[in-house]
C-alpha cells in the first residue's frame, strides 16, 4: 500500500511538472510548440544583424521566425516561417530593419492585399529597398565635408588674401564716388528743375480737373525731392539716401571682417592647428581615431554574436524523495565556447568538512587523534564553468555546485541527445562525487533528463528524473554589463 502511494506521488509530480513546464514553454515562446504555418523565401544583398530565430514582424507584431540564412547565387537567402493565420499576397514585401543601436535587426513584412493571389508554402516574396546604413551616412557626411573644404579654399583664394581685400575696398570706393557724383549733379541743375516745375504749374492751371489731379500728385512727389536736396545743400542732417549709403558702408565693413575671420580659420586648418587641423595633418591622431573606431566596431560585432541561453530545470530524486531546482545562464560568444553560471536549490544543503588533529597528555584520551567535523547548511549552491567543444564532445572546467569540478558531455542526434558526466565534490567527500545523466529534446527547447547521482558512493546513491526548458533570450545581452567584455575577450 505504501509503495502504491509513493508511485502515485511520483506520477502526480511528473504530470504537474510537465504541465508547468509546458505552460512556461508557451509563455516564453508561443511559437515553439507548434509547427503549423508556411514558409516563404526572399533574397537580400546584406544580412548583417540577422540571426536564425530572429523575429519576423508586421506593423511591429511578431508573426513568425527566421528559419535559416544561407548564401545562394551571391545573395543572402532568407527562409521565413509565417503563422498560418497570417495571409501574404503576391504584392507583399520583405525587408530588414534595425532593432537597436547595437546592430541587431529583425525581418519586417508588408502583407500586401487582394486582388493579388495569396502566397503558398515555398513561394518567393519581393524585397523592400535597402534602408540607409550608418556607413552610407558617414560617406555622405564625408562628401559634404569635402565640398565645404573646397568652397572655403576657393573663398580664401579669391578674397582671403591681401589682394582680394584691396579689390573689395576699391569696389566700395567706386560706389561711394558714384553716389557723390549723383548728388553733385542734382545740386548743379537746381534752377533748371525750378523752371520746369513752374512750367508744369502753368500747364496744370489750364488743364482739365483730371490732369490737375495727376499733376497734384506729381507736385507732391517733386516737393519731397526738393526738400531733400535743400536740406543737403544747407548742411542739415542727411535724409534717407544718406542713411542708406551709411548702412551699405557698415555692411561692407562687416563683410570684410567676416571674410578675414574665414581666412584665419582656413589658414589654421591648413597649418594643422586646432582639433580639426590636427585631424587633417597628424597621422598619429588619425591612426588613433581609426583604431578606436575599429575597436568599437569589434565590440558591437561580438555583442551581436553573443548568445544568452537561459535554462530552467527541475529534478525529482526518487530515494531521497526531494525536488532539486536549477536556474542557469549560458553566455556563448562562439559555437564552440561558452561560460555557464548556475544557481541550484538543493534540499540536502551544502556540506563542508573540518579535519582537526589533536595532541594531548590526558591519560584518558589517545595521545594523538583526528576529529572530522561535518557541517551542513541550507544554502544555495552555484556553478561557474568554462566549456570548450571539440567535435561531438564538450569539456567543462570550473566550480560545480560550490566545489571544484570537471565535466565531459557527448552530443548526438544533431545535438538533441546529450550524455552528461560530472565529477566534483572534492572538498566534501574523500571520494569525489560522480554524476551521469542523459537528456533528450523531445519537444523543441524542452528536454527530458534522467540519471544516477553519487555513482561511487552506494550509501548515498540516488536516481533522478527531470525536465528542463532551454531557450535563447536576446534581450539579456543588452542589459548584462559583463556580456560585452566577455564577448570581446573571447572573440579572438
Amino acid at each position: 500500500m505504501e509503495a502504491r502511494s509513493q508511485a502515485a506521488k511520483v506520477g502526480l509530480f511528473v504530470a504537474l511538472t510537465g504541465a508547468a513546464a509546458y505552460g512556461i514553454y508557451h509563455f516564453v515562446s508561443p511559437t515553439v510548440s507548434g509547427g503549423e504555418g508556411y514558409k516563404v523565401h526572399a533574397y537580400i544583398r546584406d544580412a548583417t544583424g540577422l540571426a536564425t530565430r530572429s523575429r519576423v514582424t508586421i506593423a511591429g507584431i511578431p508573426v513568425g521566425t527566421l528559419e535559416s540564412i544561407r548564401l545562394e547565387n551571391g545573395a543572402a537567402r532568407l527562409d521565413v516561417k509565417v503563422r498560418k493565420d497570417v495571409f501574404l499576397y503576391e504584392n507583399a514585401t520583405l525587408g530588414k530593419k534595425s532593432a537597436s543601436l547595437l546592430g541587431e535587426s529583425v525581418v519586417v513584412l508588408t502583407p500586401g492585399e487582394p486582388p493579388s493571389p495569396r502566397l503558398r508554402d515555398g513561394d518567393e516574396i519581393h524585397t523592400m529597398p535597402d534602408e540607409t546604413t550608418p556607413a552610407q551616412i558617414l560617406d555622405e557626411v564625408k562628401e559634404i565635408a569635402d565640398s565645404v573644404r573646397a568652397v572655403a579654399s576657393q573663398l580664401a583664394a579669391s578674397i582671403g588674401t591681401e589682394q582680394g581685400g584691396q579689390n573689395m575696398r576699391l569696389i566700395l570706393q567706386n560706389l561711394a564716388d558714384a553716389t557723390g557724383a549723383l548728388n553733385q549733379t542734382i545740386r548743379e541743375n537746381r534752377e533748371v528743375l525750378n523752371d520746369t516745375l513752374r512750367n508744369i504749374d502753368a500747364i496744370a492751371r489750364n488743364a482739365n480737373p483730371q490732369m490737375a489731379q495727376i499733376l497734384e500728385n506729381v507736385r507732391v512727389v517733386t516737393q519731397d525731392v526738393k526738400e531733400l536736396l535743400a536740406a543737403n545743400g544747407r548742411g542739415e542732417p542727411p535724409g534717407r539716401l544718406r542713411d542708406t549709403v551709411d548702412r551699405l558702408d557698415e555692411a561692407s565693413k562687416s563683410l570684410q571682417s567676416t571674410l578675414e575671420h574665414a581666412d584665419s580659420v582656413a589658414g589654421r586648418i591648413d597649418r594643422g592647428e586646432g582639433t580639426i587641423g590636427r585631424l587633417t595633418k597628424d597621422d598619429a591622431l588619425i591612426n588613433e581615431v581609426q583604431g578606436v573606431a575599429e575597436g568599437v566596431n569589434d565590440y558591437v560585432q561580438n555583442l551581436v554574436r553573443l548568445r544568452t541561453i537561459v535554462g530552467l530545470r527541475t529534478d525529482y530524486n526518487f530515494l531521497a524523495n526531494t525536488i532539486k531546482t536549477y536556474v542557469s545562464l549560458r553566455l556563448q560568444p562562439r559555437e564552440d565556447k561558452y561560460y555557464e553560471l548556475e544557481l541550484i536549490n538543493d534540499p540536502s544543503g551544502f556540506t563542508s568538512f573540518t579535519d582537526t588533529t589533536t595532541d594531548t597528555t590526558n591519560p584518558n584520551e589517545p595521545a594523538h587523534y583526528r576529529t572530522i567535523t561535518t557541517t551542513t547548511t541550507e544554502a544555495f549552491r552555484f556553478s561557474l564553468q568554462f566549456a570548450k567543444r571539440f567535435g561531438p564532445f564538450t569539456g567543462r572546467f570550473g566550480i560545480k555546485e560550490s566545489t571544484g569540478g570537471i565535466g565531459l558531455d557527448a552530443h548526438l542526434l544533431q545535438d538533441r541527445f546529450e550524455i552528461i558526466n560530472d565529477l566534483f565534490g572534492f572538498s566534501e567527500e574523500v571520494q569525489p562525487r560522480y554524476r551521469v545523466s542523459v537528456s533528450y529534446e523531445f519537444i523543441k527547447r524542452l528536454w527530458l533528463l534522467g540519471g544516477v547521482d553519487y555513482v561511487f558512493t552506494p550509501a548515498q546513491r540516488d536516481y533522478f528524473l527531470g525536465l528542463q526548458l532551454r531557450f535563447d533570450d536576446t534581450d539579456l545581452k543588452t542589459i548584462l554589463p559583463f556580456a560585452g567584455p566577455v564577448a570581446g575577450a573571447t572573440g579572438h
